[in-house]
């Protein structure tokens, strides 16, 4: 638990949270907190579960995991180091009232930083008050809406643009579109000046400023939240959203998140972290779908085309009268040549070889005869972004298409190493920006969901929270998937899983006790 004290980073690089702004800036403001290393930094992570698998029931399970950040970073991530804190059952999501629920450990964690617990410190056989602190949450992006408070669903979508985030909304497509990464770029970039390869308009703007946890609290003041209150749904009996572009400001806030009960999470400099599992998922899944022109998840059609004709920008991809439109530069078609350079691109994931344990078998979710991927899971989109797409586009797509992509997919690549450097992570932010806007030239606004815009926060978030790592939900979610096999009672779900958790336990401690039994009885009495 002293580890992160006695293990400093002697190279300036970030392998661990201990390195990151975040964890610096709280020693800072804490001194009497950190001046005992034993003291616990904690993490929550949260997400939701159906634990009928592919039954057609709806119900959704929350666990509450609590991470500690004290271990190495090959230890703190493991399920032996997660502290399963509650589970919140329920038929529907809990939405705002997971404040409820979460209550209680509220209550514990300021009894942690306030009063401490009397610990037995076994390596120097002494009695100490340990104290904890929580530094962030761990989430997929509608879990940190619920968690937050912040709407993820409207033009406001991004928690760190917070209200000058850039959006449109697409007329035929009837979705928000995130473009406007030029105001990223630094200013007098020539990208700026130019009209006819973006929306038409000269970009003057500064990038948006991320907000303190102060300024947080000032959007919230005054903001009243009825627990309890059933969701408005629509006529298809779905949760209602509001998408009208003049909706009220305040309504953006759902509630005051119950996490600034907490003394010190004012000023924290992180404490909602994006999930790069799921952003890297959704991004590669546009990609790969759009590549492909796949007749359900493409983000270019006709839809798309009339949203061109709708923005007044490049004219040369309008559809006509009959909704016929000129191929994109990025489309693999399905014609005779088109569909021989495809097979070229599905034969060359299929028979990819992999190191066992590093990836699963991606050969069975490619369908050759159809040309089609199906049954991919996040880590397998994973290991695409990251290896395959590079090799697989090769020779396929003009250079000019090729080279965006294989600066998206080494993007990802170095946000997903164990080892980082500050000043290296400056200049991937801003080569990532100059993608994001090659990416603008290319893809139609369809493909600019929220997910794809979020990849723009991601190397300044690891500098305030260090690697990746140590804030994703992959460990989280194989922990969940160890959850739903202890699912026995389909009736009562949550009955069956702490009564397996449970007696999981009990076999543990009777085996560990039962271990050598037989040496410590004939083991003569002294």
């Amino acid at each position: 638990m002293r580890w992160h004290s006695l293990e400093g980073s002697q190279d300036g690089l970030m392998r661990h949270p201990r390195d990151s702004q975040a964890w610096k800036t709280f020693d800072l403001l804490h001194p009497e907190f950190a001046a005992d290393p034993r003291n616990v930094r904690l993490g929550l992570a949260s997400d939701g579960f159906n634990p009928f698998g592919a039954m057609a029931t709806n119900y959704s399970i929350w666990p509450v995991v609590l991470i500690p950040y004290n271990r190495p970073p090959w230890e703190c991530m493991k399920q032996t180091s997660f502290v399963l804190s509650m589970i919140i059952p329920g038929k529907q999501l809990p939405g705002n009232d997971i404040d409820v629920y979460v209550q209680p450990l509220i209550q514990e964690l300021r009894e942690l930083w306030y009063d401490g617990v009397q610990t037995l410190d076994s390596s120097k056989n002494e009695i100490f008050k340990m104290r904890g602190a929580l530094m962030w949450t761990i989430s997929d992006f509608p879990g940190l809406g619920t968690l937050s408070g912040w709407n993820t669903y409207t033009h406001f979508a991004c928690p760190t643009c917070n209200f000058d985030t850039d959006s449109c909304r697409l007329k035929h497509s009837r979705k928000w579109c995130f473009m406007g990464h030029r105001r990223f770029l630094e200013r007098g970039h020539r990208f700026r000046l130019q009209r006819v390869r973006f929306n038409g308009k000269i970009e003057q703007r500064e990038p948006p400023i991320a907000l303190s946890g102060s300024d947080i609290l000032k959007q919230v003041e005054g903001i009243n939240v009825n627990f309890g209150k059933a969701p408005v749904l629509n006529d298809k009996g779905k949760r209602a959203r509001r998408q009208t572009v003049n909706e009220d400001r305040s309504r953006q806030w759902r509630k005051r998140s119950i996490f600034f009960d907490l003394p010190y999470w004012e000023t924290n400099l992180l404490r909602h972290n994006l999930d790069l599992m799921h952003i890297e998922k959704n991004v590669c899944e546009n990609v790969i779908y759009t590549l492909l022109n796949d007749s359900e998840k493409s983000k270019d059609n006709i839809k798309a085309r009339k949203d061109l004709r709708e923005m007044g920008i490049r004219k040369e991809l309008w559809a006509d009268e009959n909704g016929s439109y000129r191929p994109s530069l990025f489309t693999i078609l399905n014609t005779k040549k088109g569909g021989f350079k495809k097979d070229i691109f599905l034969r060359t994931l299929k028979n990819v070889k992999m190191p066992d344990g590093y990836a699963s078998n991606i050969s069975r979710c490619i369908d050759l005869k159809q040309r089609k991927l199906f049954n991919m899971k996040s880590h397998d989109f994973h290991i695409l972004m990251l290896h395959l797409l590079p090799i697989a586009i090769r020779n396929i797509l003009p250079d000019k298409v090729t080279a965006v992509l294989i600066e998206l997919s080494s993007f990802f690549r170095q946000l997903c190493a164990k080892s980082l450097s500050p000043i290296d992570l400056d200049r991937l932010q801003s080569r990532h920006f100059l993608t994001m806007n090659h990416l603008e030239m290319l893809f139609p606004p369809t493909f600019f969901t929220i997910m794809v815009h979020l990849t723009c926060h991601l190397a300044s978030e690891i500098k305030l929270g260090g690697p990746k790592q140590c804030r994703w939900m992959y460990p989280v979610e194989r922990y969940l998937g160890h959850f739903k096999s202890y699912v026995r009672n389909m009736s009562q779900p949550e009955g069956s899983i702490a009564e397996g958790y449970l007696a999981e336990e009990a076999l543990t401690f009777c085996s560990q006790y039962f271990e050598g039994i037989e040496t410590r009885i004939n083991r003569p009495h002294r």
